[in-house]
């Protein structure tokens, strides 16, 4: 097991989580096993101490994805890494595709009520979806030092979205609600498993596209996914 492995979980497994078969095989190819066979909600070993499910796209998925592997087994794990691509906040970010993304909170971004005042989150009504009646959680403070490492730039929040930003208002709104610096559709309902198994938790990102008016965003999704193999090799070695 790697240092950085051994940091994490200790004498305990680590429980990768990702929702795209693209993203799956970026991550299967960066630990060298092949992907094969690999179906969704089950685990797959990558490596001793080290293990993936594929969830598919969104928070139901994710969470139902991510409850059905842990079950009665929660404590073989240390905790649980969502890994995946995300898109950027940063208005002008074209920069930023291809850069990896910590999280220091995630957060579930459109859990909420639209009023004719405006949009009001579940968090302000009293009800959110966390122990604490937060809209967010913030990641296992060791895990986000280990996995500083890997990561270029400061922890900063990672919004969960099931309605991603296409246009220039809805992605304002995402990061005046959230203070997000990217965006996923999984992450915040990942944590919200791990924390119910009372497990350690972490959200890393690579950016692949930014968001805003949809005619207008930049993808790089291949490069994002070389990436993501990339950082999946890091995490092995």
């Amino acid at each position: 097991m790697s240092g950085l492995l051994q940091e994490l979980v200790g004498d305990r497994k680590l429980l990768i989580a990702v929702a795209a078969m693209n993203e799956a095989q970026a991550v299967l190819g960066g630990f060298g096993v092949e992907s094969g066979g690999v179906a969704p909600w089950q685990a797959v070993a990558l490596a001793p101490g080290v293990d993936l499910v594929i969830t598919g796209v969104g928070k139901a998925a994710a969470a139902g994805g991510v409850a059905s592997v842990l079950g009665a087994r929660a404590g073989v794990y240390a905790g649980v890494l969502s890994l995946g691509i995300a898109g950027t906040l940063v208005p002008g970010g074209v920069h930023l595709l291809g850069s990896v993304a910590l999280a220091s909170t995630s957060i579930f971004a459109d859990e909420g009520v639209l009023t004719p005042n405006g949009f009001e989150t579940f968090a302000a009504a009293g009800f959110g979806p966390f122990p604490d009646g937060s809209l967010g959680l913030p990641i296992t403070p060791a895990w986000g030092r280990a996995l500083a490492c890997l990561c270029p730039h400061p922890p900063a929040p990672i919004a969960t979205l099931s309605t991603c930003s296409g246009t220039d208002e809805a992605a304002r709104q995402v990061v005046q609600r959230t203070n997000a610096t990217a965006e996923g559709m999984e992450g915040a309902a990942v944590a919200l498993v791990a924390v119910r198994h009372a497990l350690a938790f972490a959200e890393l990102r690579v950016i692949s596209n930014t968001t805003g008016r949809r005619a207008g965003q930049v993808w790089k999704l291949p490069e994002a996914l070389a990436r993501l193999g990339a950082l999946a090799r890091q995490i092995a070695r």
